[in-house]
């Protein structure tokens, strides 16, 4: 069966049970149908003094085009920790409608570890990405507004850094002209459009610790100069109140289930290659005051989604992981180690590959928190690959599990189990505890060199001309003390996606600075990285149907 047969072949709760299972009453969360709601912040602030749950970060080895299956070991690690006698919840991340109907289809895991209702959950779900189109969206309205009726701001038009978004993957939007047709359409202009996902309102959106500071957030974004250089903000507009208005239940985390019946938040959904890659902290601390053990997951590699999860999200949310864990496979590795055939046992190329993983576990220690390697099993892997990848983590003193949760759901997570609580014990006992990589008050070039050459593994960064102005002028103006958010390609754990495995004496190649005020951090380009990306030749849209009693098929 497909994913999405077996998704609807799932015999599902009622989201009020599920809701109770974690203390929940009717009073707490609004129903969204039988089988989601939105959990009331309320409830944040009622468990405020309540110890916090254990924080279990998962991550992966460089993405590749067989997959590794991030998603699915975060579903099965809870779906296992429940079965074998620990209270958990996952926090995830809800799919953008861009890779939805692109090259990657569903996103809710896969086999017998996924979320559900998983239609819902990858289509429209409850509407918060909508809801934050037309938040972005309408910061954007009314600078063209305020442009039509005086500009009493003196905003350049030549220098508006605000453009708009759409939640759909759409190339003709990259580079477009508005306000065509006379006076009555606004002022002509060049602009352009994101993926809703790499809005800095989702970023926002995502950082936000309550109501208030998300409004605060939004107020502070810079969305352009004026003709004498000063920076505008969302709040010289004086709209951050309405803005903040369309997002009121957008902002309360979503709760729904996995295939077996454990609770799961999904909430907020931002890019790890263009912003900070990780579900919303809201969603998380709520996650860890109704549960002793949650799960959460950030964006592509660990090089990526689990260093900003490290260096921007559990910095800002007060946050304190106790074990990261690694997903790594068979054929990913075999990828990495120049293999085609990745479905034929070939050992040799596997541990040329293992140099990848071996990158990352390395750069994971470096923020004092254990380790534990995930093998996300496939039927076509072989015993002796596995036991390769096992005498490898051996050496390296890394811990390691096989998983068989796509194949047996929680049942097939026992061994990762197993290793995850004794890391977590460990932890407990440890001198070291979790610190960031770098800290704040250091300069703009030398916390990008310590990501660049601790976590990369580059030997030297070049910081273009305009990258180096820009770093001057945020400088200038009292913003340099902000953490990074590099936007790079996932492909590589270079700047080049070219280059597989653990690449070595390459650079790092900055090519500009992009401030995000609101969200609060600094976005360092490395590459180009397109903030709208294109639909493949064959887009999974291609395949997804609907039939006339409403069953979807070719989601996954």
């Amino acid at each position: 069966m497909t994913d999405i047969e077996i998704a609807q072949r799932a015999k599902l709760e009622k989201i009020s049970v599920i809701a109770e299972k974690i203390g929940l009453t009717e009073d707490d969360y609004d129903q969204y149908g039988k089988h989601k709601a939105k959990v009331n912040l309320d409830v944040l602030k009622r468990n405020e003094n309540k110890k916090d749950g254990k924080l279990i970060l998962v991550t992966a080895i460089t993405p590749t085009p067989p997959g590794e299956g991030k998603s699915t070991v975060t579903v099965g690690l809870t779906q296992a920790l429940n079965k074998f006698g620990y209270n958990s919840i996952a926090a995830l991340r809800e799919p953008s409608l861009g890779p939805v109907f692109g090259i990657k289809g569903g996103a809710t895991g896969g086999g017998m570890s996924q979320v559900v209702p998983m239609e819902d959950i990858n289509l429209h779900f409850t509407g918060d990405l909508h809801a934050i189109s037309a938040a972005h969206n309408l910061i954007s309205a009314c600078i063209d507004n305020h442009l039509n009726h005086g500009n009493l701001l003196d905003i350049d038009v030549n220098n508006i850094t605000w453009k708009r978004v759409v939640d759909m993957n759409d190339r003709a939007l990259r580079d477009v002209v508005i306000g065509m047709g006379g006076r009555l359409n606004g002022i002509p202009r060049q602009s352009s459009f994101q993926i809703t996902v790499a809005s800095e309102i989702m970023a926002i959106f995502c950082l936000a610790t309550s109501i208030s500071d998300l409004k605060e957030k939004i107020g502070e974004i810079i969305f352009g100069y004026n003709r004498s250089g000063k920076m505008l903000k969302v709040k010289d507009l004086k709209i951050e109140g309405a803005v903040a208005a369309l997002l009121k239940e957008a902002i309360k985390p979503n709760l729904v289930q996995t295939l077996e019946n454990t609770p799961v938040f999904i909430h907020g959904g931002p890019f790890a290659n263009i912003a900070h890659g990780c579900n919303s902290i809201l969603a998380t601390k709520m996650a860890l005051k109704l549960s002793d053990y949650v799960v959460t997951e950030a964006g592509f590699a660990a090089d990526l989604g689990a260093e900003k999860f490290l260096d921007i999200k559990a910095r800002k949310g007060k946050l304190d992981p106790n074990v990261i864990v690694i997903v790594a496979t068979v054929r990913a590795l075999k990828h990495h180690g120049g293999d085609k055939e990745l479905t034929v046992e070939n050992v040799e190329s596997l541990k040329k590959g293992l140099v990848n993983l071996e990158k990352h576990i390395e750069n994971m220690k470096k923020y004092n928190i254990p380790v534990v390697v995930a093998i996300n099993k496939f039927i076509t892997d072989t015993e002796a690959e596995i036991v390769a990848i096992r005498e490898f983590c051996n050496e390296l003193g890394a811990e390691v599990a096989l998983c068989e949760i796509w194949e047996k759901g929680g049942e097939g997570g026992k061994e990762l189990v197993e290793k995850v609580i004794d890391a977590i014990d460990k932890n407990e006992k440890a001198t070291k505890k979790y610190k960031p990589l770098y800290k704040l008050d250091l300069s703009v070039q030398e916390k990008i060199e310590i990501i660049a050459k601790e976590i990369y593994g580059a030997n030297r960064v070049k910081f273009t001309t305009k990258a180096l102005n820009d770093i001057k002028k945020y400088t200038e103006f009292n913003y340099d003390k902000l953490p990074i958010c590099v936007s790079k390609t996932q492909k590589s754990l270079s700047d080049n996606p070219n280059l597989l495995g653990r690449p070595e004496n390459f650079e790092i190649t900055i090519n500009e600075i992009r401030l995000s005020a609101g969200a609060g951090f600094l976005v360092a380009m490395a590459g180009d990285i397109i903030d709208m990306p294109g639909l493949p030749k064959k887009p999974s849209a291609e395949l997804i149907d609907i039939d006339e009693n409403g069953v979807i098929s070719g989601l996954f």
